[in-house]
């Protein structure tokens, strides 16, 4: 992606994924907690790292975001 700054749709459309990806990793953390099957909490974990990944890039592509 090139250096310019995205539109307004494109600011609110990154800011509200990257507020589920939050909720969703908030979530999969907490239900690690209860969770006693070891395959369950493997697949959680992997999530994490998954969901992880993907607000380290959506917090890069919020750099090209309009603040006004």
């Amino acid at each position: 992606m090139g250096k310019e700054d995205f539109a307004l749709h494109e600011t609110m459309d990154t800011h509200e994924l990257l507020n589920l990806k939050t909720v969703g990793l908030l979530k999969s953390k907490l239900m690690q907690g209860v969770v006693f099957d070891q395959d369950l909490r493997k697949l959680l974990q992997k999530n994490v790292d998954m969901t992880v990944t993907d607000i380290k890039e959506l917090q890069r592509l919020y750099s090209y975001a309009k603040t006004e």
